[in-house]
């Protein structure tokens, strides 16, 4: 049988970089992992909790389509909390973590063909769905001088029919500023572009608050997920915030494509939003790793980075060193035991030199990981 064009989509290179590591474990070597976005810590003990106690009284059959009412009801309250936004439940679609939610919006908005802008560097399902999807990805070359996000004169002359921007973005961890956001959000209406918001990392910042789309307009889609701040990765369950008119749409699609989020990790997901004492000790080791990588790295060698805003990324630009960052990654993983991913999964023209180093894990880890690039750069 033959295949698809549509599914020719490139590999996610973390995830090769992961089984590459885990191999390495599995040949009992001790590997240091900075290639991997998720959370050391496991789902709060309040959701676990939660779930335990739910799974001796109920089936766990299917929910509603758009997710348990509770939960959803939650999440508008969480608008309130962290942006002073008065959110309609209603306009809450629980998705079966933000992939669910980013295959929802883009079946949802855009016709086969149409052209969707996309950050470069940016996380590299976003251009792999929308061309399963028979949508044409249009990589908006960032510079260093907007802090490696796009901004409204990058539009100019694209002929977008949708922009998707990420803040704290994957995988530089910076962010827009309010000005920034609205000024995108007004050039993608004036060409008649749909607007998301890829917001999943909201909750991981460090200077200052994470600013949401939805402080700015209603007239977009907003996605975010358990994944990151909550702890939730492989639960896989998130959420997007849709204009009221678009509901109707989006649970159709909803309803064909999913029949509902996983139920079990709903209900561990409405627990998790009150567990702050823990989450906010997960921000804590958060902040010491992301001190420890900006004084560890340009030891180590890798000294052209920016702090990130929020995240638990650097991203460091390493063509002095390589051009061909896979190699590159390689090699780290079997002379020093350290897993990154090369910044070719992120941008295709010039992330041959560029790596992605993520400190989500334990501080121990990340301090044996910095002494490890050290040694391996120094000797080699």
């Amino acid at each position: 049988m033959r295949n698809s064009t549509r599914s020719g989509v490139d590999p996610f290179i973390v995830m090769d970089v992961m089984e590459a590591a885990r191999k390495a474990e599995d040949a009992g070597r001790h590997i240091i992992h900075m290639e991997v976005g998720q959370p050391g810590t496991p789902a709060p003990e309040g959701a676990r909790a939660a779930l335990a106690a739910a799974m001796g009284e109920d089936a766990m059959g299917y929910t509603v389509a758009l997710g348990l009412p509770a939960l959803r009801a939650r999440i508008a309250r969480l608008y309130g909390e962290w942006y002073g936004v008065d959110l309609d439940p209603n306009r809450v679609i629980v998705t079966s973590g933000s992939s669910g939610a980013f295959i929802l919006a883009f079946t949802a908005l855009f016709d086969t063909g149409q052209r969707v802008g996309i950050g470069a560097p940016g996380y590299p399902s976003y251009r792999q769905i929308l061309r399963a999807l028979d949508l044409v990805p249009v990589d908006i070359e960032t510079a260093e001088a907007n802090r490696l996000q796009p901004v409204a004169a990058d539009l100019e002359g694209l002929d977008l029919s949708g922009l998707m921007v990420a803040s704290p973005a994957n995988p530089t961890g910076t962010m827009l500023g309010r000005e920034d956001m609205a000024a995108l959000m007004e050039a993608a209406a004036a060409q008649g572009a749909s607007f998301i918001s890829d917001e999943i990392y909201h909750g991981i910042e460090y200077d200052s608050k994470a600013v949401s789309a939805l402080e700015i307009s209603d007239a977009c889609y907003v996605i975010n997920s358990f994944s990151k701040y909550f702890s939730m990765t492989g639960w896989r369950v998130g959420w997007m915030v849709v204009p009221e008119d678009h509901v109707r749409v989006v649970e159709r699609l909803a309803q064909n494509l999913f029949i509902c989020p996983p139920h079990a990790s709903q209900v561990a997901a409405l627990a998790a939003m009150d567990c702050h004492e823990e989450l906010e000790a997960n921000m804590d080791v958060y902040r010491v790793n992301r001190q420890l990588m900006l004084d560890g790295l340009p030891a180590a060698g890798f000294d052209r980075i920016a702090p990130p805003d929020g995240a638990f990324y650097v991203y460091a630009d390493v063509s002095h060193l390589t051009d061909d960052s896979v190699g590159f990654a390689k090699e780290i993983l079997e002379q020093a035991g350290v897993a990154v991913t090369p910044g070719l999964d992120f941008d295709p023209a010039r992330g041959g030199g560029t790596l992605r180093f993520s400190y989500a894990r334990s501080t121990g880890d990340i301090a044996e990981g910095l002494r490890r690039l050290k040694v391996f750069m120094e000797g080699r």
